[in-house]
């Protein structure tokens, strides 16, 4: 039986494009913590580095005997963790509105793996892919275990610099359901290739973690 993301796991992966409530299990991700702007050269290696992890689980039994509960998986698409360093919180240009100083982002981008990927097994695939990765990168990719809990999530369509007003429509459901965001963190996943979508087509996930308000 194949592990496919888009079926077993829709209610977390395909929302609409209405904020709703959603309560996430604890997942593992191969995941790479890093700063400063998407644009960057390096934060396109990091994303090829975890690429190689996955693509090396998907394929593992090509080479290697299955490990215990290993299943045929898709991939599953590309997450960011989004913060700003501290020294940029706050920070407001003329009209009030907050500065988006994309130097001055924190993230972890991950990719989800099946249950079935423990410590011992995340190793052996690393050591296999790492003449896919870049010197950079390597050492730096890890297994994590992360346990979301109670959000609000929402697809959001169209370029990323337009995300702040689907964030906007997440703060209304919230306000309106008794709910406040435990943090100014939240998590993005990618459901299109930037590199070949139409901005204004893109899909994007966008997710918050939330707590019934004080």
């Amino acid at each position: 039986m194949t592990i496919d993301w888009k079926k077993a796991d829709k209610a977390f992966y395909l929302p609409g494009t209405d904020p709703v409530r959603v309560t996430l299990p604890e997942m593992r991700f191969f995941a790479v913590s890093g700063s400063g702007a998407p644009s960057r050269p390096e934060f396109g290696e990091e994303i090829g580095a975890l690429y190689a992890a996955a693509y090396t689980v998907r394929f593992w039994t090509k080479k290697e005997p299955a490990p215990p509960g290993w299943a045929e998986c898709t991939v599953f698409p590309l997450e960011g963790v989004w913060d700003f360093a501290e020294m940029a919180r706050g920070k407001t240009d003329a009209d009030g509105k907050p500065l988006l100083d994309k130097q001055a982002l924190v993230y972890e981008i991950m990719i989800r793996q099946p249950d079935f990927v423990t410590e011992d097994f995340a190793a052996q695939v690393l050591e296999r892919a790492a003449a896919k990765i870049p010197p950079g990168v390597s050492g730096r990719v890890r297994l994590i275990r992360a346990t979301e809990g109670d959000c609000v999530q929402m697809t959001h369509i169209g370029p990323y610099d337009a995300e702040p007003a689907s964030f906007a429509r997440i703060e209304a459901f919230c306000a309106a359901s008794g709910l406040e965001r435990v943090s100014r963190v939240h998590r993005e996943i990618y459901l299109s290739d930037p590199r070949r979508a139409d901005p204004e087509k893109q899909r994007t996930v966008l997710r918050v973690q939330v707590r019934p308000t004080s």
